[in-house]
């Protein structure tokens, strides 16, 4: 997406347009199109050949561009995951690598980024009953394996808001949520993580349609994107009219729900009385 996004800045300030660009390196308008909007892979080839066209002469720019190029045509360390991951998920894990900022609301779990092992094999279970232990350990690692993004030098920020629901279902029994709630306050202290409850008796709110996150990326020519998980598939949006309106959702929840100091204070007040030790 980024080295798309810098194709078509080159590109329109150029002159050139995308069937000019699609003629130079032997490619249909459409393709140049999925090309700048990240959605299609690269050879090195072409990219040198339009950045040729665009006038970029200067070495250092030059390398640059060819190394995001190589870079994006490298497989992540989810393809290792290929047998347990769906396609359609592995498309998320990339956008969420690449995220400058993750907003999400969730209203049955707690979010993948912050669960522990043992609540995210629980997770798992409901979903996949039938498998094997293998595969139920091989799903929770991906799990795991996601949440080192946090633990980058330069970690996403990532600010969630939560349905009460959610740390109320017993989900794993009683020591697991005890255990997932005690993790929740911990991550609270970590500067880049930020963590909303919203409690029951602020009754109706403005993401009753269900969870959604919102990735935003940290190249300004990069549009924010949208992502809604279903059973057996998942949606993206990235039309300025989808992204607002999520966008005005996200602001009225995190408004609606308790402000980010209490939330220490409500995780604590939920584990000791709902799951004591």
């Amino acid at each position: 997406m980024l080295l798309g996004a810098q194709l078509r800045r080159l590109r329109e300030a150029s002159g050139v347009t995308r069937e000019g660009a699609g003629w130079e390196i032997r490619a249909s308008e459409s393709k140049i199109s999925r090309m700048e909007l990240g959605r299609v892979g690269f050879k090195e080839r072409d990219v040198a050949d339009l950045l040729s066209l665009y006038g970029v002469t200067d070495f250092t720019e030059r390398e640059a561009l060819l190394k995001l190029a190589r870079n994006a045509n490298s497989p992540g360390w989810w393809h290792r995951y290929g047998d347990v991951l769906p396609s359609w998920f592995q498309s998320y894990l990339g956008l969420e690598a690449a995220a400058a900022l993750i907003r999400s609301y969730e209203v049955q779990f707690v979010p993948g980024l912050l669960q522990t092992p043992e609540y995210a094999r629980s997770v798992v279970l409901l979903g996949h009953r039938c498998a094997g232990a293998d595969e139920i350990d091989r799903r929770v690692g991906l799990r795991m394996q996601r949440q080192e993004l946090l633990r980058r030098t330069q970690p996403p920020h990532l600010w969630v808001v939560v349905d009460e629901a959610a740390l109320r279902r017993p989900i794993g029994g009683a020591q697991v949520m005890r255990d997932q709630l005690t993790a929740l306050i911990e991550a609270t202290r970590s500067p880049h993580v930020r963590l909303q409850i919203i409690p029951f008796d602020a009754g109706g709110h403005a993401a009753a349609g269900g969870a959604f996150t919102i990735l935003r990326f940290g190249d300004q020519d990069l549009p924010d994107i949208v992502y809604i998980e279903q059973l057996t598939s998942a949606i993206y949006l990235d039309k300025r009219e989808d992204l607002d309106y999520y966008a005005a959702a996200m602001e009225r929840l995190c408004v609606e729900a308790e402000p980010p100091e209490r939330t220490p204070e409500l995780l604590t007040r939920l584990r000791d009385d709902l799951y004591p030790q």
